[in-house]
């Protein structure tokens, strides 16, 4: 039985300010709390992965190089303070194209579980968009907790009664305190 535990996270609007189709490396501005929210889920045993949709690249807004120098940028911020992404993966497909792993599939959560061992059940996502908490719960995980940053604040007031199952936090360090609290009950 897979006994490790994982956090997914969406890139905008969860780690990094939202940036409407974000392309510049340079225009990278991590969300206040962020490097205390993943420090805490780090030295509390959890991996952390990073599970975002570029649909920018399907729809001819920007360059597959282009996201991977943002996702560059975005590590090399976080690991200044010690924090290190296990994978990220992402879907570069529109909203209207076929794909594999765009949320509010699973599939590149069950990717992650198989490639580093982790425990679903264990596990938990957190997100901006109702796209990924259905991710999370599509693929059985403990929790999935929507941030008031990005989208957050919007679908929250949009959802009325349709958020039940969800975790709500200001951001991603509260949403990390919420994780750690709830890992050990």
């Amino acid at each position: 039985m897979n006994s490790l535990r994982a956090v997914f996270l969406d890139r905008d609007g969860t780690i990094n300010e939202e940036r409407h189709y974000l392309s510049d490396p340079a225009k990278v501005v991590l969300l206040p709390g962020v490097i205390a929210g993943l420090k805490r889920l780090m030295t509390s045993g959890f991996r952390l992965v990073v599970v975002t949709n570029q649909s920018g690249i399907g729809r001819g807004y920007y360059t597959l190089e282009d996201m991977h120098r943002v996702n560059a940028r975005v590590a090399e911020l976080v690991a200044t303070e010690g924090v290190r992404f296990e994978r990220i993966y992402f879907a570069a497909e529109a909203p209207e194209q076929p794909s594999r792993g765009r949320k509010p599939s699973p599939e590149f959560l069950f990717d992650a579980r198989d490639e580093l061992g982790l425990d679903l059940s264990r596990s938990y996502m957190i997100g901006d968009k109702r796209i990924d908490l259905e991710c999370g719960w599509n693929a059985g995980v403990r929790r999935s907790l929507l941030v008031r940053t990005g989208y957050g604040l919007e679908v929250e007031r949009a959802a009325g009664s349709g958020l039940e199952r969800a975790v709500i936090c200001d951001g991603l360090e509260q949403a990390a305190e919420w994780i750690c609290v709830d890992a050990l009950a």
